[in-house]
């Protein structure tokens, strides 16, 4: 299996940047999308087992990892970034009729970038990691950090160490520091991505996810190691009527990383249904 890489170079393509990437395996393509402040680096547990049964590209999201940053960190901006590198990395297969899109996994902050490409591009189906869609109840929680998060380096250093200190679950501690390590936590960029968590109402936050939910047409597997509450199943449904939800208790943030073995599983079994 060869291993390709592009340079962290912006290119401009069609409107959006090319991102820093890894392509890597044979078969049908699988794009994966990391978390906020994390790089394509944190699937590398993952990447030789589904290597044995995808064609993977794995990417930096603008203002992550190698990539570049930008002036805009929206979901739909990003979702643009990763469709134009799709598109120009698998160019040999993104032409002509009957093409057959990605399967597109996306964890935490690539879980609503994952969500988004489905309004921008065509996947074949779509798995959001740890990532509830009812971002008014995200916003609840983070706005007790924004004035950290807005303050100085040290004060926004201390927030981010909050944000995931308590997510990381049954993650061993091995793993946990490799994943620390991974982290580039720009102020501009996360401050960029979740401005609007911050400047929206619960009630427009709820109408951008309606909007952006609406495009989703496609299998929607949504996997949680944090359990996302009771109706949270019924209320994605209204959403995304693809939807299916499966929680895996109190495995955490990272419950691929946590049990990668039966990720993988999940995940082709996944495909193979849609």
């Amino acid at each position: 299996m060869g291993r390709r890489r592009n340079s962290p170079a912006c290119i401009a393509y069609g409107g959006g940047m090319q991102l820093a990437f890894e392509r890597t395996g044979s078969g049908p393509a699988l794009l994966l999308i990391h978390g906020i402040t994390e790089s394509r680096r944190t699937w590398d547990p993952l990447i030789p087992a589904l290597a044995e049964h995808y064609d993977v590209l794995s990417i930096d999201l603008r203002g992550h990892g190698e990539s570049p940053t930008g002036d805009a960190y929206d979901p739909l901006t990003f979702a643009s970034d990763v469709a134009e590198t799709f598109a120009a990395t698998f160019a040999e297969i993104t032409a002509g009729p009957g093409v057959t899109g990605p399967l597109v996994v996306g964890h935490s902050l690539g879980g609503i970038v994952a969500s988004a490409f489905a309004a921008v591009a065509r996947p074949r189906g779509v798995i959001n990691v740890d990532q509830p869609l009812r971002l008014a109840d995200f916003k609840a929680g983070l706005t007790q950090l924004e004035p950290m998060l807005r303050g100085d380096v040290e004060s926004f250093t201390t927030a981010i160490e909050l944000v995931f200190q308590s997510m990381m679950g049954p993650l061993d501690a091995g793993e946990t520091d490799r994943v620390r390590s991974l982290r580039r936590a720009d102020q501009t960029v996360v401050l960029g991505v979740w401005g609007t968590v911050f400047e929206s109402t619960a009630e427009e936050l709820d109408a951008t996810v309606t909007a952006l939910a609406g495009a989703i047409t496609v299998p929607y597997l949504s996997l949680h190691g944090i359990d996302p509450g009771q109706d949270y199943t019924q209320w994605l449904r209204t959403k995304v009527p693809s939807a299916t939800v499966e929680v895996w208790p109190d495995q955490g943030h990272y419950p691929h990383l946590v049990h990668p073995g039966r990720f993988v599983e999940r995940l082709i079994d996944f495909d193979s249904l849609r």
